[in-house]
């Protein structure tokens, strides 16, 4: 029962790295369309 929790806390914070790893990635798109927006107006 013990290794099947250990992988399933395994496959959580893999999970959990890709989330922050997909928002970072939103974040940093979204601030450069910003910059772009701002420099031709």
């Amino acid at each position: 029962m013990a290794p099947k929790k250990h992988e399933e806390e395994e496959n959580l914070k893999g999970t959990l790295y890709l989330v922050f790893a997909l928002g970072a990635f939103i974040v940093i798109t979204w601030a450069a369309c910003f910059g772009l927006f701002l420099e031709r107006f």
